[in-house]
């Protein structure tokens, strides 16, 4: 039986930098991930939690310990090298973690400019263990997985065409697609 711990409210700024610097060596975080992480430990309602938070956090990135930009360089090039993703999933997974879109519009561009997209498709599918699909409900499966993976559907398209899959599931499954912002 798992006892939950209980979360002691931190009201000095030396035992929150200290916390702070903790999670950020378990793994890397975003300065929004580092804000709401901090918020969970202090008093928030309260002008001095927020100044605590604030302060904090200007602390950690004068030391050099929170940087949006290397963070998402980080996080964008595991993702590509490891995870085998595609820019649209790497995107939309640095918004979630409250990075700026400046810095994941230029971060996103740097590592995805070199990439072949249906090279890093064809990659994922092989970890995915995504094979050649035998009929329309197959063919399905594998275009919404590669669309979650965030790969373009004319990406998709190419590949499902090199299978030799019939012309009617192509065009059924365009209409599936998701708008594009």
């Amino acid at each position: 039986m798992a006892f939950a711990r209980a979360k002691t409210k931190l009201m000095d700024e030396p035992s929150l930098y200290e916390y702070a610097v903790g999670a950020l060596g378990r793994r890397m975080r975003s300065v929004a991930e580092m804000r709401r992480l901090l918020r969970n430990r202090v008093e928030i309602d309260t002008e001095l939690g927020k100044a605590l938070v604030d302060l904090v956090v200007v602390r950690l990135k004068d030391a050099g310990y929170l940087n949006d930009t290397k963070y998402a360089a980080a996080f964008s090039s595991y993702r590509r090298d490891n995870e085998k993703f595609g820019r649209r999933r790497v995107e939309t997974d640095l918004k979630t973690r409250g990075v700026h879109g400046d810095v994941i519009d230029k971060t996103i561009g740097e590592v995805f400019d070199d990439v072949n997209e249906e090279k890093q498709a064809r990659e994922y599918m092989r970890r995915k263990r995504l094979k050649k699909p035998a009929d329309q409900k197959q063919t399905a499966r594998i275009f919404r997985a590669l669309m979650r993976a965030g790969f373009g559907s004319k990406t998709i398209f190419d590949i499902l065409k090199k299978w030799d899959v019939d012309e009617e599931v192509i065009t059924a499954l365009e209409g599936e697609e998701p708008l594009e912002a």
